[in-house]
């Protein structure tokens, strides 16, 4: 099972670099800062990989034994096939258990340092790569172009650096027949050694092209230096990602849907009242006991108009207003249900290890097939079953469609085929 666990570990792992691999290539970024992403994100894929792993394993298990005729001569000895189960059964509670520990103790915090780590990485530049032939502009206020770059990466010909700290339209130019370039023992800097070389600038007066100054410098050799410290990986504050229902226990996302639940409730009553107190001013200069029929029929022809146009432009107004706080009260609403989802995700996950054992274990004794190959595909069917209900369900949760409850739908579809699958083991 450990096998198991581990291959599927690594399969979701393996999804989550391909997914990020543009973010993460191409940074320059340490072996410990890549291992350090990995060991987080891994983390936060043990509460999926555990039931992966216990519906692979137990039909596996149960397949070879049914294969080599172990179960047979279970059977021939008078023990039923559930009591067989038994200890596997025992396993599989203790891995629902520690699922579920896992999930709302470890994982809250193994999602906070990998999205904080994940966020650095994302924010940090490319590594400081010029290549010849090509303009380089990564370095802030500078435009680089190197015509050719010999095999040492280190000595450059016919080097034009455009320095655009100034002036955007009229850059400093440095020309340089050779240089070197060299990064300081900290990295801090990047320092090019230029030779035969010149350096224009031209001075704007007033914007008047014409009256503009041009100044022109030959050099021998020449020196300039390059801050680097914007491709150096930052690491940012944890405290700063805190809050989010995915780095929350069950507790805390108890708490919060109750505080959630209550500034919507406000919200909500704050926007009646404050409808009410805006239809009562648009009101102000009639009299209320007045028949509003009496009042139209009362006036001439362009106080009608002006009248109900007045009454249509305030009608729009009003439903403007209604239509937005709708779209503000469904979001909060959507926001809530996030946190029940994530609320009922650590458990539903949890028992997931029991339902798919119970799936499981029976298919592989009706089979009898052990190795790799139909447990493998066996595995992969039910478990993408499992998982399309459940993220069906998830979306509709998450809109509404149906309550917190239908967390719970794919677990509830499951439950019934294993149930058929021991009647179906039993009788055999």
């Amino acid at each position: 099972m450990l096998l198991t666990f581990a291959v599927a570990v690594f399969v979701l792992l393996m999804q989550f670099i391909w997914k990020y691999v543009d973010d993460i290539a191409g940074k320059g970024l340490s072996v410990g800062v890549i291992a350090e992403l990995l060991l987080d994100a891994s983390a936060t894929f043990v509460p999926m990989a555990m039931p992966i792993a216990v519906l692979f394993a137990s039909i596996m298990t149960m397949g070879n034994m049914g294969e080599h005729y172990e179960l047979v001569a279970v059977k021939s000895g008078g023990i039923p096939l559930w009591r067989a189960m038994i200890p596997m059964g025992i396993i599989v509670l203790a891995m629902t258990v520690v699922a579920y520990l896992f999930a709302d103790y470890v994982m809250p915090s193994a999602v906070l340092k990998y999205r904080t780590t994940l966020y650095d990485i994302t924010r940090k530049k490319p590594a400081l790569n010029i290549r010849q032939g090509e303009y380089y502009s990564e370095i802030d206020g500078f435009v680089i172009f190197v015509n050719k770059k010999s095999s040492d990466g280190k000595t450059l010909h016919d080097i034009t650096i455009y320095d655009t700290r100034n002036n955007v339209s009229h850059p400093d130019v440095v020309v340089a027949r050779e240089g070197q370039m060299q990064t300081t023992p900290d990295e801090r800097y990047m320092v090019f050694t230029l030779y035969d070389g010149c350096s224009y600038s031209e001075n704007a007066a007033d914007g008047r092209e014409d009256t503009e100054p041009f100044t022109r410098i030959y050099f021998d050799k020449n020196e300039m230096s390059f801050d680097l410290s914007s491709f150096a990986f930052d690491k940012s504050d944890e405290s700063i990602f805190q809050g989010g229902y995915q780095m929350m226990n069950t507790s805390q996302l108890d708490s919060n849907i109750v505080r959630l639940k209550e500034q919507r409730h406000e919200a909500k009553e704050r926007q009646k009242e404050g409808m009410r107190l805006k239809i009562f001013n648009d009101s102000v200069g009639f009299d209320k006991n007045m028949d509003i029929r009496v009042l139209i029929d009362s006036a001439d022809a362009v106080e009608q108009r002006r009248i109900y146009n007045d009454a249509v432009a305030k009608a729009e107004r009003n439903m403007n207003d209604a239509k937005m706080h709708t779209q503000v009260f469904t979001s909060q609403s959507e926001y809530i249900n996030r946190h029940y989802i994530e609320w009922h995700r650590k458990f539903s996950l949890s028992v997931a290890c029991i339902v798919l054992f119970l799936v499981g274990a029976p298919f592989g004794s009706i089979v009898r097939k052990g190795g790799l190959g139909l447990p493998l595909v066996a595995s992969v069917v039910f478990f993408v079953l499992y998982y399309v209900i459940g993220m069906i369900a998830e979306k509709a949760v998450r809109e509404g469609a149906l309550g917190s409850w239908g967390m719970w739908i794919s677990t509830i579809v499951m439950i019934p085929i294993g149930i058929g699958l021991i009647y179906k083991a039993v009788q055999r």
